[in-house]
């Protein structure tokens, strides 16, 4: 009983930081990259890519910043998801390329593009990851009945991020944004229900053995 209740506990910790990562990294980073953007006039979303936020001016340490911030809560979000869809294949998939992806993000941030060829490997590796995590994990939440409008939404976000880098593009800060904003979307309200579900993981209370 006593390991059933520590082991209560531990997953309604992991839940509950898992959770409030998913809801600060979609709050937190964007607000970050919007600040960024403020601060470099220069910044034209239809001439240049995102990451040339990292490489110049006063916003490129909040956007570095950021991206590694990202990435961390990222990997956290992914552990508890992991832990969620334990049971099922698709999800433990999902989860797992999710962490890869968190490891990505942190990398754009700590080699920005002044730091050469590495900066476009992590980038592509970031965009290549997001949707095939998304896609397993939004099968796992529809086939395991967990909410079907997050499983779809999971899904169709995963098939945009596809999707926008077919038209062709002068800068890629546009399809950049459109596959990464609808993920962050989604990790804002799975991370809110995670945070809920923590809650109704009561821990079970041991009875005190009476002495004959």
């Amino acid at each position: 009983m006593r390991r059933q209740r520590q082991l209560s506990e531990r997953l309604e910790r992991l839940r509950k930081l898992a959770g409030a990562s998913g809801v600060t990294v979609a709050i937190l980073v964007p607000a970050l990259i919007g600040l960024s953007i403020a601060l470099s006039p220069w910044f034209s979303w239809t001439e240049n890519a995102l990451s040339d936020l990292g490489a110049q001016g006063p916003g490129a340490p909040i956007f570095n910043s950021a991206l590694m911030l990202g990435g961390c809560l990222v990997f956290l979000f992914a552990l508890g998801l992991g832990e969620m869809l334990r049971d099922h294949l698709l999800g433990r998939l999902g989860a797992s390329l999710l962490i890869s992806d968190g490891f990505a993000l942190f990398a754009i941030g700590l080699f920005p593009e002044t730091a050469g060829r590495v900066h476009s490997d992590v980038s592509v590796a970031f965009f290549v990851l997001l949707p095939f995590s998304l896609l397993p994990l939004g099968a796992a939440f529809v086939l395991t009945r967990r909410s079907r409008a997050l499983g779809l939404y999971a899904i169709g976000a995963s098939i945009l991020a596809l999707l926008v880098w077919l038209p062709p593009w002068r800068g890629v800060a546009i399809p950049e944004a459109l596959a990464s904003f609808p993920a962050a979307g989604w990790s804002l309200l799975v991370g809110v229900r995670m945070v809920k579900e923590a809650r109704r993981l009561e821990p079970i209370r041991v009875r005190p053995v009476r002495s004959v």
